[in-house]
């Protein structure tokens, strides 16, 4: 198979434009506690052209669009802004908008994304330990009741968290089985200790369980560590193992991502680890299924 020809379509990737001062996290200082560590040298612009440049290696056919933690007095302001990148440049063909379910007003923001047919999924992070920050746990019964919500307005629900909160997340799944969750970043696999990967796939055997739970291989970066099959193979296999190749796609995560690795490392690396699979399967995990469940424009 000649991955260069490949279609590929990236389940997750971020845009920003930093003279627009939407994006806090990236524009003030000091720079906040990041899991890859130090993040100042993707403090700059990262528009279509650069993710084009980027990714120019391979034949990308459609992007999703995660949300970058714009201004969240205005989250529709970055739907409206990659809408007219879209009319430009036919990308991104789908955008996972902000969202705080937890507030009385989070119907009103579903209601204006409803509007924006971009949309496909929308994404908080729940926050179970920073207390710089409102804590909002899964199970708080102010996000189940703005959850609740997402069924009407046929939003999927994507999902960022360490994977030690993962059964909160299957209690969640289990009572709303006709939203589908997406997992980012593979649960955040970032301790990769003995103890730390066991406790790891204890926690995606538990969410796997959920026919309504998908995955996306993203985000499995490690600071100060080499991004190769070594590192990254035991990750990718088991998620494919639990999960199938059904239920598994590739995100890229740029710009963030290249904090550990080029775009090309990180898509050679993936097709390296699943090589064994049916071309079907490889199929299935660089393309089909992020059509399948965010039905890009």
């Amino acid at each position: 198979m000649d991955l260069k020809k490949f279609k590929i379509v990236d389940s997750h990737h971020h845009l920003w434009d930093l003279s627009m001062k939407k994006h806090p996290w990236l524009c003030e200082k000091p720079l906040i506690n990041f899991r890859y560590g130090n993040y100042e040298q993707i403090c700059k612009n990262f528009l279509f052209n650069d993710y084009m440049e980027v990714s120019g290696n391979y034949n990308v056919y459609k992007t999703i669009h995660m949300e970058a933690e714009w201004d969240s007095r205005d989250p529709i302001g970055e739907i409206i802004w990659l809408e007219k990148i879209y009319k430009d440049f036919g990308f991104p063909n789908g955008a996972v908008g902000q969202i705080w379910l937890h507030e009385k007003n989070s119907e009103l923001v579903l209601k204006e994304y409803i509007k924006h047919p971009i949309v496909k999924s929308v994404r908080q992070k729940p926050n179970y330990d920073d207390f710089q920050k409102p804590i909002v746990k899964l199970s708080d019964e102010s996000f189940r009741l703005g959850f609740s919500k997402l069924a009407k307005y046929n939003f999927h629900f994507d999902l960022q968290i360490p994977w030690k909160y993962l059964q909160e997340a299957k209690l969640l799944a289990d009572d709303f089985p006709h939203t589908l969750i997406i997992l980012n970043h593979a649960g955040l696999p970032n301790d990769r200790s003995k103890e730390g990967l066991k406790n790891w796939r204890s926690a995606i055997n538990i969410i796997s369980q959920c026919s309504n739970v998908i995955v996306k291989i993203s985000g499995i970066g490690v600071p100060n560590s080499t991004w190769n099959k070594y590192n990254n193979e035991g990750i990718i296999n088991y998620l494919i193992d639990k999960f199938g190749a059904d239920r598994c796609m590739f995100g890229s995560n740029f710009p963030v991502d290249s904090l550990c690795a080029s775009y090309d490392q990180i898509v050679e690396t993936l097709f390296e680890c699943i090589s064994s699979l049916t071309n079907t399967e490889i199929n299935r995990i660089f393309y089909n299924n992020a059509l399948k469940f965010y039905k890009p424009l």
